[in-house]
């Protein structure tokens, strides 16, 4: 929960919003000037300081420039009468956070406070994250430390170094591939060749041919000789994808192969000795194949000496800000992770993610790319994920306060009424029947930006 200092010399402010702000959790200090708050966040950090700017001893600018140089990560907002509103608009310059013009309702107060606790919470689950990241093992490529991740990556350990062949199951996007050169990585071949094969890309005529090779000649378009993917892996690890995939003449050569050790390159009567190891991959149900005669009962027992089911990300409930810190990371365009908007982190958490790790990358590579290594928000999203952040419905735990619904239906008519005037505000402030200067104080309020008046 924030730490915040509340710095004012008018008692009632200081009693009314330290009670507010108590009321929602937070630990306050009070201040009732800018020398005492000096004394007290020169023993402390305070990850937020509220302070009026007009003050005895000490006034408001003087005590940001202190709070900026002792604590740069403390998010300042600054109350002001409407009067010295150039002086907030200075510090904001400086790197205030916000400010507030006086007379102002506490729920403001509340507003701009729970945005801080939100984007901080935000930057400990990746601050978390990074640290994560950084105490993995240099050949571990797997990323990921919730339990269904721990189970799978002690189950890679443990077979690892085996040479049966594994089947990995798992729904598309989960990084059956990475899993495989995992156990790659890990065993004795690892020296030598890892092959991957899409057994879905080919025809059952060419599939043959990339599996076992084939002489010139050997069928139409076969212009030379070509080595298989079979020899290609020897002494290594081949990985057949999309196993599920393969027609049913193809399932009898491998399973021949896998019986005889050796393969027969089409256009020849030639058997080639060779020695690899078999990981193979689907995201389908082959016992459903099996039943239905399409997938053949003896290869899969060949196939399945060793399961290793990959969880979907649904299931993996605390990888999310680990992988996004990692795609972040490595798409951001200066090398810096982009900051996340809490709107833009509430879509990511709520989205089911159907096309996995594979379309969260996509999806965080998308943000990067048009944030322009600014903070990525919910426009920056693909369309599915924004959208997930739709409200969902309503029960006695999420249900609003008054006060927050006022606050929330407020700004959306006052964005409508912009609307209708076409961003001019003197016009929408005609239609809202209140002066430009009310208008702008509750667009301010509201943390209105230009980028939504224009939108």
């Amino acid at each position: 929960m924030l730490n915040i200092l509340l710095v004012d010399d008018e008692p009632s402010i200081r009693l009314t919003v330290g009670d507010a702000l108590r009321s929602e959790g937070y630990n306050v200090t009070l201040a009732g000037n800018g020398a005492e708050a000096a004394s007290l966040i020169d023993a402390k950090v305070y990850d937020v300081v509220v302070t009026d700017i007009r003050m005895p001893q000490l006034d408001g600018l003087q005590l940001f420039a202190r709070i900026r140089e002792q604590s740069p990560n403390t998010a300042v907002i600054i109350i002001t009468a409407y009067g010295d509103v150039t002086d907030a608009v200075k510090a904001l310059k400086m790197g205030a956070h916000d400010y507030l013009t006086k007379p102002f309702d506490n729920e403001e107060i509340l507003l701009r406070v729970g945005r801080i606790a939100e984007q901080r919470a935000i930057q400990d689950e990746l601050a978390h994250a990074r640290t994560e990241l950084a105490q993995r093992g240099p050949n571990r490529a797997i990323i990921g430390q919730s339990p269904p991740m721990l189970q799978l990556l002690k189950r890679i350990d443990t077979i690892g170094a085996s040479d049966a062949p594994v089947l990995i199951t798992g729904e598309s996007g989960t990084g059956k591939e990475l899993v495989a050169r995992s156990l790659h990585a890990l065993s004795p071949r690892a020296e030598h060749a890892f092959v991957a094969v899409n057994c879905a890309a080919f025809p059952e005529t060419l599939l043959e041919a990339e599996l076992f090779g084939h002489e010139r000649g050997a069928f139409t378009g076969a212009t030379r000789r070509r080595e298989g993917r079979f020899q290609a892996a020897n002494n290594g690890t081949l990985f057949l994808d999309e196993i599920a995939e393969i027609p049913p003449m193809a399932q009898a050569k491998l399973l021949r192969v896998l019986q005889e050790g050796h393969v027969e390159p089409l256009g020849t009567n030639t058997f080639v000795q060779v020695d690899v190891r078999i990981i193979s991959a689907t995201h389908r149900n082959l016992k459903e194949r099996i039943r239905d005669g399409s997938f053949r009962e003896d290869l899969y027992y060949r196939l399945n000496v060793l399961d290793l089911p990959v969880p979907p990300l649904r299931e993996r409930h605390g990888d999310l800000p680990v992988l996004v810190e990692y795609f972040n990371k490595r798409y951001a365009l200066d090398g810096e992770p982009a900051p996340i908007s809490p709107r833009a982190w509430a879509a990511l958490s709520e989205y089911g993610f159907p096309g996995n790790v594979r379309e969260l990358e996509h999806a965080i590579q998308h943000a990067v790319v048009l944030s322009r290594g600014r903070e990525i928000d919910l426009e920056h999203l693909p369309a599915d994920i924004a959208g997930s952040a739709a409200p969902a419905a309503e029960d006695s735990q999420s249900f609003r306060q008054l006060s927050v619904a006022i606050k929330e239906f407020e700004r959306e008519y006052l964005l409508r009424g912009l609307s209708l005037a076409g961003g001019r505000r003197g016009k929408a402030a005609d239609l809202l029947g209140i002066s430009r200067k009310n208008l702008w104080e509750k667009l301010r309020a509201h943390g209105v930006t230009q980028e939504e008046i224009d939108h």
